[in-house]
């Protein structure tokens, strides 16, 4: 039998749309604006970088970062991510969400500043130090995952809940943006302050020296962001159903909704007593309860997310080396080492501006009218079907005349995972798991993406070799060529549409009435998955 809902958590349920949801986006978004900016600079100078440490003015090519430093460079931080995904979203759970934030975002800001400032008297010294500082800077990025999205959906009303998560992980595609528009100005200043010719045509020439300030004033500005919204973080009270349901403080619940609803609450001590009493809603991550309740949930939400990140980060990280490969960007002998920078950047901003803002918002816009599941399974299929056109006639894209064709179908895919699976896997994991869990089950599932984009990172780099050894970047075996790569991607994404079957829908229920945190006496939780007819 279902009980009478708390009166603060259903004054937040009903809550018109005002003031503080606002700010609570803002608050939490600029936190993923910092996140997705400082995950996806690296893949701007990650080009620069070998140039500065690993060029062999003897070689007729620039140099280029060897296999194992290319794949700690790009893969530090995501194993830093999600080891902090887990670390972080548990401790949501046991201090609360408040108390976290904080650290997390400190820990960026600090991180960002140090991985500019990487010092050595070598280039491994440097590439160490900037490692080590980006696996940290990847750690703050991984608590900001579980935490944002918890508070954000534990603040929301049912009605727009999930615009509101989605909201936030949109910044990620301004986070993005914000890296190449940052890049483009830092690049393009230098590049008229410091004439330089290509390598061709004068190797020492060719990389300037000022050349290594570019790098580290891109990756310090990733601090900005997140030390302004500082303050503002530390401002927002705890969340009521964090107070109510696992601190089991109602008093503070009712007067910290107070503040922000502008309303008056009163302090049900009483039913959050017998909330306290009632064991049949205490069971914990590793019980058969919560295996039966959640734990084809918990597996629908780990497999869709890392098998969506898989294919969003290797496109994400290694799209400069998807433009050469069509000769969309020159190579990289034909330019000055600021000028790559310049050219790489622009075909990222291009891509972000085109097709990744605008799916994020289409997701934020549609979420709560086509519900999280259509909008999963519809992104997904597209990707599928836009992978498949890109690699099966992939020698037709190659020609000069279809480069255009080729990059439109490329951001496309782009597109349907921002208007699809990308947001969603972040949106869902937020919504269908008890509160005094809900931080660490979205941890768990953020991690899972992590590991997904760890595998598509280094995987890729290695897999999108040309099957030629001649014609493989310095020091890399013989891959299964972009091709095939775009392919075994495609195939991902097929499965991606298979798990997505075992996702819930969440659209218009309470959190409380989606976990089954009201029912007396232990009844099962129903909602979840009677809110659509797709079978589990």
């Amino acid at each position: 039998m279902a009980r009478e809902q708390l009166g603060v958590l259903n004054a937040l349920d009903i809550a018109k749309t005002q003031w503080y949801h606002f700010t609570a986006i803002v608050i939490a978004g600029m936190g993923f604006f910092t996140d997705a900016y400082d995950l996806f600079c690296i893949s701007l100078v990650t080009k620069l970088l070998g140039r500065i440490y690993y060029t062999d003015y003897n070689s007729e090519k620039p140099g280029t970062l060897p296999p194992n430093v290319a794949a700690a460079v790009n893969g530090v931080a995501l194993c830093g991510t999600l080891a902090g995904q887990l670390f972080f979203g548990w401790l949501g759970d046991k201090l609360g969400r408040k108390k976290v934030y904080g650290i997390t975002l400190l820990l960026m800001v600090v991180c960002s500043l140090a991985s500019g400032l990487s010092f050595g008297s070598t280039p491994v010294g440097t590439i160490i130090t900037l490692c080590f500082f980006r696996f940290w800077l990847g750690f703050g990025i991984g608590g900001d995952y579980p935490l944002s999205a918890t508070i954000m959906s534990e603040y929301a009303n049912k009605k727009t809940r999930g615009a509101f998560i989605a909201a936030v992980f949109a910044m990620q595609g301004f986070g993005i943006l914000a890296g190449g528009i940052v890049a483009l100005i830092v690049s393009s200043a230098f590049d008229h302050k410091f004439k330089a010719p290509p390598y061709s045509v004068n190797r020492h020439d060719s990389l300037a020296p000022q050349a290594d300030y570019i790098w580290r004033i891109i990756l310090m500005f990733g601090a900005l962001p997140a030390a302004l919204t500082y303050y503002w973080r530390m401002k927002m009270p705890e969340t009521a159903r964090y107070t109510a349901l696992v601190a089991k403080n109602a008093k503070q619940a009712a007067a910290d909704m107070a503040k922000v609803l502008h309303v008056d609450l009163e302090a049900e001590e009483e039913k959050v007593q017998k909330l306290a009493a009632d064991r049949s809603n205490s069971f914990g991550l590793f019980s058969k309860e919560f295996a039966k309740r959640h734990g084809l949930h918990l597996l629908g939400t780990t497999t869709t997310w890392f098998l969506l990140d898989i294919a969003f980060y290797s496109q994400n990280l290694f799209q400069k080396d998807i433009f050469t490969a069509i000769n969309w960007i020159p190579k990289a002998a034909e330019m000055n080492a600021i000028h790559e920078v310049y050219r790489i950047a622009r075909a990222q901003t291009l891509i972000a501006l085109c097709s990744t803002v605008p799916g994020y918002w289409f997701t934020v816009f549609l979420i709560d009218y086509m519900g999280r599941f259509a909008i999963q399974l519809m992104g997904f299929f597209f990707m599928t079907v836009f992978m498949f056109a890109l690699a099966i006639p992939y020698h037709h894209w190659t020609l000069k005349p279809n480069r255009i064709g080729f990059v439109i179908m490329y951001s496309l895919t782009f597109f349907f995972a921002n208007f699809g699976p990308n947001a969603t896997t972040f949106v869902v994991p937020a919504e269908i798991f008890p509160a005094r869990l809900r931080s660490t089950c979205h941890g768990i599932s953020a991690a899972a993406g992590k590991a997904g984009a760890i595998v598509g990172a280094f995987g890729f780099l290695y897999a999108a070799q040309s099957k030629d050894k001649s014609k493989t970047d310095a020091g890399y075996p013989p891959g299964i060529g972009v091709k095939n790569s775009l392919l075994a991607l495609g195939v991902i994404n097929f499965f991606g549409m298979l798990f997505t079957l075992l996702v819930p829908e969440s659209k218009g229920k309470s959190l409380e009435e989606l976990t089954g945190e009201n029912e007396e006496n232990g009844e099962e939780m129903q909602g979840a998955d009677t809110a659509r007819t797709v079978p589990v």
